[in-house]
């Protein structure tokens, strides 16, 4: 994984993998994915990243438990 702040753009670029983006789709206003050729999400884009998250700047990296009491998205496919 790589995560890529430019702060001339102010975006934030998180890639998953390293692999050629075929497509991008923007899900919600500055908050762009980006798709590999079988349409597997490999990244994401964030426009306005200092107005989004607290430091775009600054990563905390942590292996811990998930956050599951948070509310599902209406269309979750991952049950």
């Amino acid at each position: 994984m790589k995560i890529i702040y430019d702060e001339r753009a102010d975006i934030l670029q998180i890639r998953f993998v390293e692999r050629c983006i075929e497509e991008t789709a923007q899900i919600a206003p500055g908050f762009i994915l980006d798709y590999d050729e079988d349409g597997r999400v490999i990244g994401l884009e964030l426009r306005k990243a200092s107005q989004r998250v607290d430091d775009p700047k600054t990563v905390l990296y942590a292996v811990d438990e998930a956050d599951l009491d948070k509310p599902r998205p209406k269309t979750d496919d991952a049950s």
